[in-house]
């Protein structure tokens, strides 16, 4: 069965993080960290309308540039998320170029920017056109649950600590519908778009005895007309979603250790950072920032189903199979008590 969310590392595990997260048979994607995303085509990064910055250390937030450039001139709503300053930082982005000749874009390129708190969200507008000046006033919003929400998957946040507040994510699939293709064709069907729309129909809770009309496609020029969950259960094997977990740049402590377990309980697939190796604890300590083996127990006590380690110290170059391996060993060695 193949999932709805394909995640990869941007970079390899000495470069600068990020997590780019295409949606299967969707033109969607989500990225997570904008350090380095020259890796990433211009094609995939048009593809993301939602953006998640665990913090602006340069090396998490300097692609912001790239991104915007290849944005500009497009009819976009682009959403980015952020810790507490995030939009003083995006102002200060945007402060650092002209904007003079905008105003003859024809195209409206929208920056919706939330800055995650406690128990609050700030959020503020920059349309292209107006030269990226804010459109009004920051609002604040109430916040104690989903960071965002959709029909089909929710992402969820923590507030971490790094010396500076660093959000760790996690991105949970409501169910997964997953489309027998044998069946679609033996009831004379095509694969096409109606089979998102038969999605969306399933995520929004409609009525399993309403209509649901398919076509007219290339074979049929008629429409054909199905009783919603009658057509479900003859074409569609619905399963738990899938949970994908992103974790950068914190230091270990107990309220970091209980936050994240919290966050990624039960991930399909952990993305967590091990910069150090065990016996350099102090330096880790020092640095804020994990090592392999904090790495891989913490993952062992989630119970997520499938560890990436990532964002390896240069000090270890040539040495990324010893961090693996420590990573490894720790998080079986915790799954396995």
């Amino acid at each position: 069965m193949r999932p709805s969310f394909l995640p990869r590392l941007v970079n390899g595990p000495f470069d600068d993080p990020g997590l780019f997260i295409p949606f299967l048979f969707e033109k969607r994607a989500i990225i997570i960290d904008l350090g380095d995303i020259h890796p990433l085509s211009a094609k995939e990064i048009l593809k993301a309308g939602h953006i998640f910055i665990t913090h602006t250390h340069m090396d998490h937030f300097i692609g912001f540039d790239r991104l915007l450039r290849l944005f500009l001139g497009r009819d976009q709503d682009l959403y980015i998320y952020g810790p507490e300053n995030f939009i003083k930082n995006i102002e200060g982005k945007l402060a650092g170029y002209s904007w003079d000749l905008v105003k003859n874009y024809t195209n409206l390129l929208s920056l919706h920017v939330t800055e995650v708190h406690d128990d609050h969200l700030v959020t503020k507008d920059y349309i292209c056109q107006n030269s990226f000046i804010p459109a009004s006033k920051a609002v604040k919003h109430p916040f104690n649950g989903p960071l965002h929400k959709e029909p089909s998957f929710s992402v969820f946040t923590q507030i971490l600590n790094h010396s500076i507040p660093c959000l760790g994510f996690a991105i949970k699939e409501r169910f997964h519908v997953n489309i027998m293709k044998d069946r679609v064709s033996d009831l004379g069907l095509e694969i096409g778009p109606w089979l998102k729309e038969l999605k969306e129909a399933l995520f929004n809770n409609k009525d399993a005895d309403s209509e649901f009309v398919v076509g007219p496609d290339k074979k049929h020029r008629r429409k054909k007309s199905f009783v919603l969950g009658d057509l479900a259960k003859q074409i569609a094997l619905i399963t738990p979603g899938q949970k994908v977990s992103y974790i950068a740049d914190v230091v270990y402590s107990k309220s970091n250790v209980e936050k994240i377990i919290e966050l990624v309980k039960d991930s399909d697939h952990l993305f967590i950072e091990a910069a150090f190796l065990e016996k350099d604890r102090d330096i880790a300590e020092k640095k804020c920032h994990l090592t392999a083996w904090q790495a891989g127990s913490i993952a062992g006590k989630a119970r997520v189903k499938q560890m990436t380690p990532f964002h390896f110290s240069p000090r270890y170059q040539g040495q990324a199979h010893i961090l693996e391996k420590e990573a490894m060993d720790a998080y079986y060695d915790t799954l396995n008590r």
